[in-house]
């Protein structure tokens, strides 16, 4: 069995938790959650309601937690192979994949009961979606097959923005689907430049990520497109969709200037992995600053110091 040659076990309960805590990809989640709410932002016109934003934002983990749980106990082999990943709980034998896959079904549970019962069915059955498509359609049909695992799979991470728009409103709107689309186009971009740094990694297990199959020189050049492409999508919602105001254009306009930048450095110098670091760390703080950016146009106090200043 994988990791048994590595087998550890716990000490105490607390590293027990750690475990099970690991298991989860915590530094993802952050992520799916800030798109999450700068929709629910939008969506409720800066008035969200605090349990409905903490019930969302709690399910919405949960369903992550679930998903990044299953993608583990599937990837286990890969993660053994991989010095990076060799230490994870489950390839280090910390935990074994049928206490992994009960906590997983747990999480899954749970988060489609929470939204269900304190949003609604809608934002429950969205949730627990983006966790099938995730595990089912990117983790096992593309992720090992594909080198267009990153670009259909991002769907799965761009569906909390629906989720959180779907709590608000019990329906989806062109609004929310925009957001989607900023996700879905942001994905390429970010995950592909972590795996210009990494290539080697992938190459190694066999996973065919775009710069393993095609080179660098064709992965920037997809960076780019997608850039390009990002770029207009993240000013729909100023106009035509006219859900955000001036304050949220002029961040947006702002990060995507820099955003083109990063991107067209790194076309001009396929190799370098400092560039490539630079627009992967970038792509992180760009999404939270985008989403601040819904969250603060969306409030009435900007509305009201926007005309006071206008006026």
């Amino acid at each position: 069995m994988i990791g048994t040659s590595v087998s550890r076990h716990h000490q105490n309960l607390l590293q027990v938790v750690q475990s099970y805590y690991q298991l989860t990809k915590p530094r993802i989640i952050p992520l799916l959650l800030i798109t999450t709410a700068g929709s629910m932002w939008i969506a409720a016109n800066g008035q969200v309601d605090p349990l409905l934003l903490l019930v969302t934002l709690t399910g919405g983990t949960l369903a992550a937690a679930a998903a990044q749980t299953l993608n583990c106990i599937y990837d286990r082999d890969i993660d053994y192979a991989m010095e990076r990943t060799r230490h994870r709980p489950l390839p280090s034998g910390r935990i074994q994949p049928r206490d992994a896959l009960v906590f997983a079904i747990a999480q899954a549970i749970l988060s489609f009961t929470l939204l269900a019962v304190f949003a609604n069915l809608l934002a429950a059955v969205l949730a627990l979606s983006g966790l099938c498509f995730y595990v089912g359609i990117y983790t096992h049909l593309l992720k090992r097959h594909s080198t267009q695992n990153i670009v259909i799979g991002g769907a799965a991470g761009a569906i909390p923005a629906l989720v959180g728009w779907a709590a608000v409103t019990g329906t989806l709107s062109w609004a929310a689907w925009a957001i989607f689309a900023i996700v879905f186009l942001w994905t390429p971009p970010h995950f592909w430049a972590l795996a210009l740094m990494i290539r080697d990694d992938y190459a190694k297990v066999g996973v065919p990520m775009l710069p393993v199959v095609e080179g660098n020189v064709a992965t920037t050049r997809q960076i780019w497109l997608y850039t390009l492409i990002l770029v207009p999508t993240t000013l729909s919602l100023v106009y035509p969709l006219q859900v955000t105001g001036v304050l949220y254009c002029g961040i947006a306009i702002l990060l995507d200037t820099i955003f083109i930048r990063k991107a067209w450095a790194l076309l001009q110098h396929p190799e370098d992995q400092q560039i490539a670091r630079s627009l992967f760390l970038y792509s992180i703080l760009y999404m939270m600053l985008l989403c601040g950016g819904m969250v603060i146009d969306s409030l009435p106090m900007t509305h009201q110091l926007i005309s006071t200043l206008i006026g």
